[in-house]
């Protein structure tokens, strides 16, 4: 093994940095992962790419090798191992927290409340988008040989935070589901939904590409653009009642007060995306027809690990929301895409995970693919 990689920082200006490291090696609890897939988040986008704005849990530090949905193989580990080894196929947990504090100790590391040992990767430790990164054996999942590499980066963030939210408010074949913002996020929300049962399930988005990708996935019955008639367009098509459940992944006033006002009396709605506003009024659109508001952060790794397990017996496929997959020499083109919101997931891959295809994919050298994109 050479002893330098590469990995991609971002300076906040809207690019990105390939710069050298030193390979580091395990300590005591710790795996050396060499990476495999690393999917880019919104958040990254919205808190690092264009600027360094966020603040404690979401403060990026300068320098810090980016990335928090990271998936790989383990290559090395440190002493005192006590469930992984050598060669096992691993998920991230995004969030290395304390252990010790009461979110902790109830498998939610992202609500840690240790400013000391709190770290997210790709945030406050160096994460996915190198060639290898160091995780703590506390922070792994497992992945199946069932599931890709690509579709254990989906889970590591994406997913698993929208599988907490639908837990939340329990989805079935009982329900019809509002799906408002088809990014990423929203296109998992409707794959999810539908692998649970959701039989009638309606998308809003701004852009054409992304509700593009939901009906040629088949993920949507309904796509509507986001509009002052939603509301309306989601009651003419479930008789005039509304939803059952609905699932904010847009960060949008607006479409989270559709969200809302599309929501059937005693309906549960979820707010999923982040930043923005909500703007509504108590008694009418909540307090009279009982209906319920919940706020979702990621998951808990747990959960996480019930995803995996889940997503294997219900034979999808998480990577095929993946539109895109770039080398890591090409990782500014992968986060100026996905910033450009005209696209579904962006993946940064390596090895035999950039030579795969999701269902639907066209890969070509220069990255690009997808004809909807």
């Amino acid at each position: 093994m050479t002893q330098k990689m590469t990995g991609a920082i971002l300076p906040g200006n809207s690019t990105t940095e390939l710069h050298q490291f030193e390979i580091p090696e395990p300590g005591p609890g710790e795996v050396l992962i060499k990476m495999k897939a690393s999917t880019i988040c919104g958040s990254d986008i919205r808190a690092i790419y264009h600027e360094h704005k966020g603040k404690g849990p979401e403060g990026y530090q300068p320098g810090m090798v980016a990335g928090h949905e990271p998936c790989g193989q383990i290559v090395k580990v440190g002493s005192g191992m006590r469930r992984f080894k050598e060669g096992d196929r691993v998920v991230v947990y995004h969030i290395s927290g304390c252990g010790m504090c009461d979110d902790c100790r109830r498998g939610y590391m992202i609500s840690c409340s240790s400013e000391k040992y709190r770290k997210a990767y790709g945030w406050q430790r160096n994460g996915g988008m190198a060639e290898y990164c160091i995780a703590d054996e506390k922070d792994l999942c497992t992945l199946p040989d069932e599931l890709s590499y690509v579709d254990g980066a989906q889970v590591a963030c994406g997913f698993g935070t929208v599988y907490e939210g639908l837990e939340k408010i329990g989805i079935s074949g009982n329900d019809a589901v509002l799906i408002t913002g088809l990014g990423p996020v929203g296109l998992a929300a409707a794959m999810l939904c539908k692998a649970l049962g959701a039989n009638n399930i309606i998308g809003t988005d701004v852009s054409e590409e992304r509700m593009q990708i939901a009906i040629d996935k088949g993920l949507c019955d309904h796509v509507f653009k986001a509009g002052p008639d939603n509301v309306q367009q989601v009651l003419d098509v479930t008789g005039g009642k509304g939803v059952e459940r609905a699932v904010d992944c847009s960060g949008s006033n607006h479409a989270r007060l559709a969200a809302i006002q599309a929501t059937r009396k005693w309906g549960k709605i979820v707010f999923i995306g982040e930043g923005g506003t909500c703007e509504f009024e108590p008694s009418r659109d909540i307090i009279h027809d009982q209906k319920t508001i919940y706020g979702s952060w990621v998951t808990n790794i747990w959960r996480m690990e019930e995803l995996i397990e889940r997503i294997v017996r219900w034979g999808i496929h998480p990577e095929d929301l993946v539109t895109h997959r770039f080398s890591l020499d090409q990782v500014d083109d992968a986060y100026s895409l996905m910033a450009s919101g005209k696209c579904g997931k962006v993946a940064v891959c390596f090895d035999e995970e950039l030579e795969r295809k999701s269902s639907g994919e066209n890969l070509h050298a220069d990255g690009q693919c997808c004809s909807s994109c």
